[in-house]
């Protein structure tokens, strides 16, 4: 754990000759600068009364493109690239839906997680989240639309990166914003080899009440993948019961009950 005063010198551009041989830096992020994207307030009588596809229509007119002005690594060297961040969507998507009296609301969110590796061997947690938008016109006529984020990150921010992407690639695919380079992502992490969970480590999970028939899913074709469909658990009767069977049974059982 760092001190003060140790904290204190990185900000600073500073390292003591004792921690410098310990300290690895890490890939600096550079965001744009945001700019006023031009588009002007609604009236006094506010957005015209259209349908939704109508008022998203538009909203995509007012958004002709997003360049890619942030920064992964320092700028023009060896690694780095660009590419246009959550922040850059809301600065074009944020005044055209008010312009136009849009809604984008999240209004179901299903994430999953699982223990990785970096490259380097760093443990970190994963995070893939699926959210369900509303998007709500002017008149109060809606569509949903879904959108997925991934993330991984050592700490207790993984969500959050997630559903920031999952809302990026909302914006800009479903407004059909161009871009003259290949979009990346914003972290460039390379994973290391995953530990596999046993059988038995998921057996919490899979009886929990509140995991969700998504995340059954994906346990089941988790332990497809390590070639553990077939290996018997305890079940809550106390019988034993192979991995693969009962996570279908338990899906079953929750899909016809009308748990999503």
């Amino acid at each position: 754990m760092s001190t003060i005063t140790e904290r204190a010198a990185a900000a600073a551009g500073r390292t003591d000759d004792a921690t410098a041989a310990d300290s690895t830096p890490a890939p600096t992020y550079t965001p744009a600068p945001l700019t006023d994207p031009g588009i002007p307030e609604p009236g006094p009588d506010g957005p015209e009364q259209v349908p939704v596809w109508v008022a998203w229509s538009r909203v995509m007119g007012e958004v002709r493109g997003v360049n890619k002005g942030d920064w992964y690594g320092k700028p023009n060297t060896n690694g780095s690239y660009q590419f246009r961040g959550v922040d850059a969507a809301l600065n074009a998507f944020g005044p055209a839906c008010r312009l136009h009296g849009v809604l984008v609301l999240p209004i179901r969110t299903e994430t999953a997680y699982r223990d990785v590796k970096t490259s380097g061997g760093k443990p970190s947690r994963e995070c893939t989240a699926t959210v369900t938008y509303r998007i709500i016109g002017p008149t109060g006529d809606s569509i949903e639309v879904q959108s997925a984020g991934e993330s991984m990150d050592s700490g207790d921010k993984g969500t959050a990166k997630a559903l920031s992407t999952s809302l990026r690639s909302l914006l800009f695919l479903g407004g059909l914003v161009p871009t003259n380079d290949t979009d990346p992502d914003a972290t460039n992490v390379e994973r290391g080899e995953a530990p596999v969970r046993s059988a038995v480590q998921y057996l919490d999970e899979i009886t929990h009440p509140q995991t969700s028939a998504g995340r059954l899913r994906q346990i089941h074709y988790e332990l497809k993948q390590s070639s553990q469909l077939g290996v018997l658990l305890t079940n809550e009767v106390g019988d034993e019961e192979k991995a693969g069977d009962m996570v279908v049974r338990i899906g079953r059982e929750r899909a016809a009950g009308g748990v999503e």
